[in-house]
C-alpha cells in the first residue's frame, strides 16, 4: 500500500478559503454579514461573537464605501481543540446609491452588529449637455 503524505482535514480547507477574500491577507478573516435593502433603508447585520463593540469594532465610511474592522484576542488557557477564530477581521461594502453616509447608526446586541443607513431620494436627474463646435483658426 502506498505512504499517502498526511492531507489537512478538509473543512480546515475549505474554511481557510471562505475568511480569504481577494483582498486580505491570510493573517486575516471575513466577517459574514446579512444586506438588506428597503426603499428607504440599507442595513448590514455583521456576525462578531466575542467582542467589546466599544473597544475591538472600528466602523468607518468613504466615498460610498462602508468598512466593518473588528479585532477578538485569544485567551491564553490550555485547551484540547479550538475552531473559534481570533485575530483580526474584516468586511468592506459598497454602499447603494442614495446612502446618508452622515446619518448611519450601528447597535450590538448578542453577538451580531446591526449597522443601519438610511437612503435619500436620488437628487441625481439626468440633464443634458450641450456640445459646442470649435473653430479653427
Amino acid at each position: 500500500m502506498p505512504n499517502w503524505p498526511m492531507v489537512p482535514d478538509w473543512s480546515d480547507l475549505v474554511a481557510r478559503f471562505e475568511s480569504m477574500p481577494p483582498w486580505t491577507s491570510m493573517g486575516g478573516h471575513t466577517i459574514r454579514v446579512e444586506e438588506n435593502l428597503d426603499a428607504d433603508r440599507y442595513t448590514v447585520r455583521a456576525e462578531l461573537p466575542g467582542v467589546d463593540p466599544a473597544k475591538d469594532v472600528d466602523i468607518s465610511v468613504r466615498e460610498g464605501q462602508l468598512t466593518i474592522k473588528a479585532e477578538r484576542s485569544e485567551k491564553k488557557e490550555e485547551r484540547t481543540r479550538s475552531e473559534f477564530r481570533y485575530g483580526s477581521f474584516y468586511r468592506s461594502m459598497l454602499l447603494p446609491k442614495g446612502a446618508d453616509e452622515d446619518a448611519i447608526d450601528a447597535t450590538y446586541s448578542d453577538g451580531i452588529l446591526t449597522v443601519s443607513i438610511p437612503l435619500t431620494a436620488s437628487s441625481s436627474q439626468e440633464r443634458h449637455v450641450e456640445v459646442k463646435k470649435m473653430s479653427r483658426q
